[in-house]
């Protein structure tokens, strides 16, 4: 991806220098990475997300020191922060196209602890978005997980696929998709629930997917085949066969690989929100 020497985000900082203090879960490890990869990755659920990250992190008290950014850290919060200011003149166009103001998110970069609105939240919770305080929160050691755990290829697309996905949730919360989801999830039984919660991660995907549509002249070779790799390995029937052996369709929450590199390829091949009412298409 093409990055160097464009605009960098004003919404964006980067804690991951300074010192932390909080709860961790003892044990947390890989344990503590796939309960959250598979209930919360990209998820838009406040109640959900402040629920299951306070389970989390209710076990025993860390710190760690400040201490100065390398280089190579220093490069990555340049490209992260780079990322979320292509989201945000997307969305700003988008937005305005169609009459309305986007509210651009913040985001966080940060190791170990952090938080927010939604609850606190460690490096084994993996990349999410809080309605409650509209910011995007991600550590990055979570791609190493998704890399040697679930088999995504590298890249710097990759990440900025899962940004975008985030932000693709901040555009529900503003539309009132986030909402009406919850709303709808609570009126039912689990399993008709759980459709609900794939349908809001698949057009959280698709809208992703816009926003590479419009990236297109930045883009390398590779790049969206890097982005359709992590939407593939963050495929519930993925998961649940690299962590249990087997699948259970009615648990799903987050929609299988196929359904996820489905949805992000419609939104970058037609660059049309129009055309991404997930809810209609799956629920039916």
């Amino acid at each position: 991806m093409k990055w160097e020497g464009r605009r960098k985000s004003d919404n964006f900082e980067d804690r991951r220098g300074m010192g932390t203090t909080g709860k961790v879960a003892a044990g947390g490890g890989v344990i503590g990475v796939l309960f959250l990869l598979f209930q919360l990755f990209m998820g838009g659920d406040n109640t959900q997300i402040t629920q299951a990250l306070e389970s989390q992190l209710n076990q025993q008290t860390t710190s760690t020191p400040a201490q100065e950014l390398t280089a190579e850290e220093k490069v990555v919060g340049d490209f992260v922060s780079t990322v979320l200011a292509s989201t945000e003149d997307t969305w700003n166009k988008l937005f305005t196209a169609k009459g309305m103001t986007y509210r651009e998110p913040k985001m966080v970069l940060f190791k170990d602890v952090i938080h927010s609105a939604c609850g606190g939240a460690n490096s084994n919770t993996g990349p999410f978005y809080c309605p409650g305080d509209e910011t995007l929160y991600m550590d990055m050691s979570f791609f190493n997980t998704l890399r040697d755990r679930f088999g995504a290829e590298g890249g710097d697309f990759a990440i900025a696929y899962v940004i975008a996905h985030e932000v693709g949730h901040h555009v529900q919360h503003q539309l009132g998709v986030l909402d009406k989801s919850q709303n709808m999830r609570r009126q039912l039984r689990e399993a008709q629930a759980n459709k609900v919660q794939v349908a809001t991660e698949l057009q959280a995907d698709f809208f992703a997917g816009v926003w590479a549509h419009y990236e297109q002249k930045y883009l390398d070779e590779g790049d969206v085949q890097e982005a359709i790799n992590a939407a593939a390995a963050v495929g519930d029937d993925n998961i649940q066969n690299s962590t249990q052996g087997y699948t259970r369709p009615e648990t799903y929450t987050h929609g299988t690989s196929q359904q996820r590199m489905e949805w992000f390829t419609r939104g970058f091949k037609t660059g049309d929100i129009t055309v991404g009412d997930t809810f209609k298409e799956e629920l039916n």
